[in-house]
């Protein structure tokens, strides 16, 4: 099984009076989350289901990436737990996605998703990843719910500038 975390592209700073759930990407964001769905798309990492935090930045770069891999709106959900979700929740959510989806995608935040990526390779450590880094593992799993840390094999990375 495939799982793809994927941090969300650049966002505009906050605004006086705005909260960080509404904050939207910059045009920058907007392209680097283009490219790395088409990135995504060259290399046949298109996930069957992709779960994403609502916030505004991180579902903005969900449904760009989504389009670039022609992945169905029905395919993609929200899942309010994302929203600067710690690494232990991450995995839960994971875990909960059964054997429905051979390919995962999760579209989240830092550091959560950083620590969570760092976590779960075998093979590799990540310090950062950068706003719409994609990091992919390998699982020899059945069920979502086996995943457990430190398991992940043939660890890709990369991210915008790269």
């Amino acid at each position: 099984m495939l799982l793809t975390l994927l941090r969300h592209a650049k966002t505009e700073p906050a605004r006086a009076e705005q909260e960080d759930w509404h904050r939207e990407l910059q045009p920058r964001g907007r392209r680097d989350a283009r490219d790395m769905g088409r990135r995504l798309h060259a290399r046949d990492l298109k996930p069957a289901l992709l779960v994403t935090s609502p916030a505004v930045r991180a579902l903005e770069t969900a449904k760009i990436v989504a389009r670039e891999l022609k992945i169905a709106q029905g395919k993609i959900r929200q899942d309010e737990r994302l929203y600067l979700a710690s690494a232990k929740v991450l995995l839960q959510v994971v875990q909960e996605q059964g054997q429905g989806a051979a390919h995962l995608m999760i579209v989240g935040h830092n550091p959560g998703i950083t620590e969570f990526a760092d976590r779960l390779s075998s093979e590799r450590t990540l310090d950062n990843m950068p706003t719409c880094a994609a990091y992919t593992l390998e699982f020899d799993i059945a069920s979502w719910s086996e995943l457990a840390w430190g398991a992940g094999t043939d660890a890709e990375f990369d991210y915008p500038g790269r």
